[in-house]
């Protein structure tokens, strides 16, 4: 073990020496996740709203400044016929535009059923998809509330139900607190694999390893000599990345601290084993760079449920991703910080990481030799 501590402390004083890779490897994760919580969203607010008013009542009005109101819409323009709406959609001006129909306020009062048509660009299928969804809510609470005043009977059936609805775990709906875990495992993938995989390479191109060669030291060693050091950065880069997380983007960590900083153990041991195994397939630290980032990471992140949902992929590539350990750790981290569950819920994602943590770190070790490559 004395001949491990020595490389270990190797390792450590190469990476303080080297400016670029500390900087890497302590400040770039908190900049990954600040940039990446603000942007990793799928949320839509102050969507550019036009309105083609045929009615100009009290009570169309009324509608409208709902739309106005809210934290969704911005109402940018006033139309007076819908031939005005297709310039303002094409151009990107208004993502969506309502056309309220003559005699609305006259019908609404009468009970009689009005259809308030909204247009949206759905070359953006995700945005629009939300617009819509956002407005067809806004209508129904509006139209509730009339209802319940007595000033409508557009919704009132016979024997209707109610719907009561309860969000568990996220009750705003916000997607922030959905990304910002994953972001968390993201980065330590791309830190721990990267900065692995580069620095046995490194050793290749300068002719170090050569050295390494003439020691008494066993494969073992001189892999585990290697990989510690950034199975202890990426623990600290845990740390900062969950001080960000907590306390700048306010997301609630409600299992245990313990737990995950235990199952991020098996966790890293996956990302290391990855590292190791692209060091066999690399021969400078470019390929390893462009290997890991093109045959690992992206795959991985697209399969993994970060970005995509696993539900909505085809029944093949649902398969292919139970080999992936990003898709367990992010169902690991979701279920600690926003449902607070435990390893009596855990334990399969736990089990799995094991599981490919061992083939992958088998793999990569039977890849190496002595000379690791």
């Amino acid at each position: 073990m004395r001949r491990v501590r020595y490389l270990m402390w190797k390792e450590v004083i190469e990476l303080m020496r080297d400016e670029r890779t500390r900087s890497l490897a302590l400040i770039a994760p908190v900049i990954q996740l600040t940039l990446l919580g603000y942007a990793a969203t799928t949320d839509v607010h102050n969507i550019p709203l036009a309105v083609v008013d045929q009615d100009r009542t009290v009570a169309s009005r009324e509608l409208v400044e709902r739309f106005d109101a809210s934290s969704y819409f911005t109402v940018k323009h006033w139309l007076t016929s819908t031939s005005q709406m297709d310039p303002l959609l094409e151009r990107g001006d208004a993502w969506i535009a309502i056309t309220i129909p003559p005699r609305y306020g006259a019908d609404i009062a009468r009970g009689i059923p009005v259809t308030v048509q909204a247009v949206a660009d759905g070359s953006d299928a995700n945005s629009s998809s939300l617009s819509l969804g956002y407005a067809s809510s806004l209508v129904a609470e509006y139209a509730q509330e009339l209802l319940q005043q007595g000033r409508s009977a557009t919704t009132r059936t016979p024997g209707g139900i109610t719907p009561e609805v309860r969000v568990w775990f996220n009750p705003e709906l916000d997607s922030r607190l959905f990304f910002v875990p994953g972001v968390l495992a993201l980065v330590l993938l791309v830190i721990t694999t990267t900065l692995s995989s580069m620095a046995i390479v490194r050793e290749k191109e300068q002719g170090t390893l050569e050295q390494l060669n003439v020691t008494p030291l066993a494969r073992w060693e001189l892999i585990v000599g290697k990989l510690m050091p950034y199975a202890v950065i990426g623990f600290i880069d845990v740390c900062l990345v969950l001080a960000v997380a907590v306390f700048w983007f306010q997301v609630p960590l409600r299992g245990s601290v313990t737990l995950l900083f235990l199952l991020t153990m098996l966790y890293v041991v996956n990302t290391l084993a990855i590292g190791l195994l692209v060091s066999t397939i690399s021969r400078t630290q470019q390929q390893a760079m462009m290997t890991a980032i093109l045959f690992f990471l992206m795959p991985m992140v697209f399969l993994s449920g970060f970005v995509f949902p696993i539900e909505n992929m085809p029944v093949a590539i649902q398969q292919v991703t139970y080999a992936i350990p990003l898709r367990y750790y992010l169902e690991i981290v979701r279920g600690l910080f926003l449902k607070g569950v435990g390893l009596d819920v855990l334990w399969p994602q736990a089990v799995a990481l094991a599981g490919t943590g061992l083939g992958l770190l088998t793999l990569a070790v039977l890849r190496s030799s002595k000379r690791i490559g």
